[in-house]
């Protein structure tokens, strides 16, 4: 979520085209329908994940209560549970809305924040995994704990590389049926069957609270408005990376980036996500994506830039 990979020889034009063509479709979609996305997340990053699905063109809702959150999981389009202050309260209407997003085939996520070390948290998200979450987002310490491979990171913060979590992330989603997320340097995005690396973002994410958590939330937001988990999982961490790149450009630090950041997820478009997008694909394979649009007026739209 924080790299810049500036020489073409190191990715993949064709997919990289093709990844930014299907991303930019899906943003349109969302900004076109405004989803409703129910967000039960942590206390300290309410307000930024709020403004940021605001900013993007989605719709939050932060419902978290019991006997509440179950009933809005049903009619929202997507749902995030973030596991960053897990409280009593929060940790049943998370039970609650998860129950209730798959009764209703509502599509949801899970950010199992700081899991490892932590016990309570940590058997939570094993609980929560049962009730197969379409996608799964976390550093790589934060998946090698999921999946029972790891202790956990330094806090929020991960001790692994996103290489290391490579496997646990395909066990993960072979097992649950989820889209599994990996934030590092370069993001891992796998089903188990497709995987995709995007070297896109930068560093400045790291250094404002919510950079990773509100991620989860954009995710929640295009799993609204996608047909492929796969496909909306990528389009939500391309466009966040493609944002964060825009914001960093002439940010004087971490204070002018968090509001620079959300005009950039207002602002960002096809022709941004056709000239910055950076894709690996993973032992040769393709990216797997298929959607319906327009590929010349969109390589039209995306030639324009610099023009």
């Amino acid at each position: 979520m924080s790299a810049r990979l500036n020489d073409p020889a190191q990715h993949d034009a064709d997919a990289s085209e093709e990844v930014a063509l299907a991303a930019a479709a899906l943003l349109d979609r969302l900004r076109e329908t405004a989803p409703l996305t129910h967000c039960i997340t942590n206390s300290v990053v309410t307000n930024f994940t709020a403004n940021a699905l605001l900013a993007l063109g989605a719709a939050p809702a932060m419902v978290d209560i019991t006997g509440e959150a179950g009933m809005f999981a049903s009619i929202a389009g997507g749902l995030l549970v973030n596991l960053g202050t897990p409280t009593p309260e929060q940790r049943d209407a998370a039970r609650e809305a998860v129950a209730a997003a798959r009764d209703a085939g509502t599509p949801w996520v899970l950010d199992p924040v700081a899991i490892g070390a932590l016990p309570v948290r940590t058997a939570l998200a094993h609980e929560l995994t049962e009730f197969r979450p379409t996608a799964i987002r976390g550093n790589a310490s934060e998946i090698l704990a999921l999946a029972g491979d790891g202790a956990g990171g330094r806090g929020v913060d991960a001790a692994d590389t996103t290489d290391a979590a490579t496997d646990a992330a395909a066990r993960l989603a072979g097992r649950f049926g989820s889209v599994v997320a990996v934030s590092g340097p370069v993001d891992l995005i796998t089903d188990d069957r497709r995987t995709v690396r995007l070297a896109n973002g930068d560093a400045l994410l790291t250094r404002i609270t919510g950079g990773g958590c509100a991620l989860g939330a954009v995710t929640a937001a295009f799993l609204a408005v996608g047909d492929d988990a796969f496909e909306a999982t990528v389009a939500a961490n391309l466009v966040y990376t493609v944002a964060a790149e825009l914001a960093a450009d002439g940010a004087a630090g971490p204070g002018s980036f968090g509001p620079r950041f959300l005009d950039a997820l207002a602002a960002v478009d096809a022709a941004e996500l056709g000239a910055r997008a950076r894709v690996v694909l993973d032992a040769g394979r393709g990216a797997g994506l298929d959607v319906d649009v327009d590929v010349d007026e969109s390589l039209a739209e995306i030639a324009e830039v610099g023009a």
